[in-house]
This record gives C-alpha cells, sequence and structure tokens, in this order.
C-alpha cells in the first residue's frame, strides 16, 4: 500500500513572519512564492503545515 502524498504550495512571502513560523516553511522544503513540493503525508508534516496554513495550499495526490 503506498504513503499519502501532500502538494503543498506556498502561497504568501514568509518575510517578517515569526521565526518559527519561517522555520516551517524551510523544513518543507519551500524557498519562494508559487513553489511546490510534494510531500509524505505524516503528523510532523501535518502539524508544520497547520502552523503556516494561512500561507500555503495544500492538495491530496
Amino acid at each position: 500500500m503506498s504513503k499519502k502524498q501532500l502538494k503543498v504550495t506556498l502561497t504568501k512571502g514568509f518575510a517578517h513572519r515569526l521565526k518559527s513560523h519561517k522555520e516551517c516553511v524551510k523544513g518543507l522544503g519551500l524557498r519562494r512564492i508559487n513553489h511546490t513540493v510534494v510531500r509524505e503525508d505524516t503528523p510532523q508534516i501535518r502539524g508544520m503545515i497547520n502552523k503556516i496554513q494561512y500561507m500555503v495550499r495544500v492538495e491530496e495526490v
């Protein structure tokens, strides 16, 4: 059985944000606005996404 994947896209810039929010963006591997990465659906990834949900768009793949 294959693991679920999440497609995460940065929709807002992360300059002038809280340090912990910037670290979540970098931890997910997002580099710039409209950059998209595919990550495995794990509780750790979900936690990072929930913290910065106002800055990202998430789709299940």
